[in-house]
This record gives structure tokens, sequence and C-alpha cells, in this order.
């Protein structure tokens, strides 16, 4: 039995999925999960609406690298709307990126969701925040 299939026994119906477009923002988020640095994240709402399965709050996710490896498990305490042009200092900090401002946030993620073509300074975005729960 693999890792992953012993975490889904452990934690039933948790996905395993990694952050970010690119193995190397993949290694990067999940150590600053594992670190405890990133406890939150968005993506778009049309991205969540057109997931069958979607997190919601309480769920369990088993975070890749950017190898496909686990790295951790965390759990789901929030998700709520948000619009792109009113994320908060607070929230960019959360997110746990870069230099932790506000203005980093917004020009990365404004990089990131034009690469997913979905960018709009008014667009919706799902603003999910977790735990981890093990670290693999």
């Amino acid at each position: 039995m693999d890792l992953i299939d012993g975490l889904n026994k452990k934690y039933p119906g948790a996905r395993a999925w990694a952050f970010g477009d690119s193995p190397e923002m993949a290694n990067a988020l999940a150590a600053l999960v594992v670190k405890g640095v990133k406890t939150a994240s968005c993506g778009s709402l049309a991205s969540f609406n057109a997931d069958d399965a979607a997190p919601g709050p309480g769920s369990y996710h088993i975070i890749l690298n950017g190898q496909g490896a686990p790295v951790c498990v965390i759990r789901m305490v929030s998700l709520r709307l948000v619009r792109f042009s009113e994320v908060t200092e607070a929230f960019a900090r959360k997110e746990g990126e870069g230099d932790l401002s506000l203005d980093y946030w917004r020009e990365e993620h404004k990089a990131f969701f034009t690469r997913e073509g979905v960018y709009a300074d008014d667009m919706e975005l799902v603003a999910e925040e977790f735990v981890v729960v093990e670290v693999v």
C-alpha cells in the first residue's frame, strides 16, 4: 500500500492535490504549509464551481509536492467569498507567500489568475483557511 492509500484510509474522502500551477510552485507552497507559515489559500469561484469535489469546511486534503508525493494533511476550517480587490492584508499574510504583504499577494495572484485566464479586479475568490493535522 502506498502512502496516499494509507492516508486515504486514515482520512476517508480526502483528496490529494498540489498548490499552484507548476512543480516549483507546488514545492515552495507545500514547504510553507508544513512550516506553518501558509494557513490560507484562494482560488477563483469559477474553478471552485467547476470542481465536483470542491472542498468544504471540515474536509481533509492530502497536500502533494511538485513530484506528486504527499507532504502533509490539512483540514479546511473556513471558506468564504471575497472579491480580488477586497482581499485584506491579514489574509495575504495568512497565505504566507513572499514578503507577506498585500502588494506582493496582489502581484503574484494577478499573474496566477491571468495564467488561468480568469483574472479581473472584481472577480470572486473562494478564500480558504486551514490547519495542518499531520506532516508526512
